[in-house]
């Protein structure tokens, strides 16, 4: 599989996989996945933006933030859709 945007190939994770470095924009500016090394990290993505399923689960994450958050949890969502 090849990454048209970076030119990099890229390959299907697996568990205890390490997760490759990456950099984005976000709504709270840039975000890069080194900025969370050592801490534990739930990762998501989703389709689309305003799908059903995709919202009732982003809706769940946030209500559940402070349980993870307690947990030392942080949550980073993906999503496929421009700013």
């Amino acid at each position: 599989m090849n990454d048209t945007d970076s030119g990099t190939e890229a390959r299907t994770l697996r568990i205890n996989d390490h997760a490759p470095g990456f950099s984005a924009r976000s709504t709270a500016g840039e975000v890069s996945l080194a900025s969370y090394r050592g801490r534990w990290v739930l990762f998501f993505s989703h389709p689309a933006d305003f799908t059903p399923v995709c919202t009732s689960e982003f809706i769940a994450f946030a209500r559940a933030k402070e349980h993870f958050a307690a947990c030392g949890c942080d949550l980073l969502g993906l999503s496929v859709d421009g700013l």
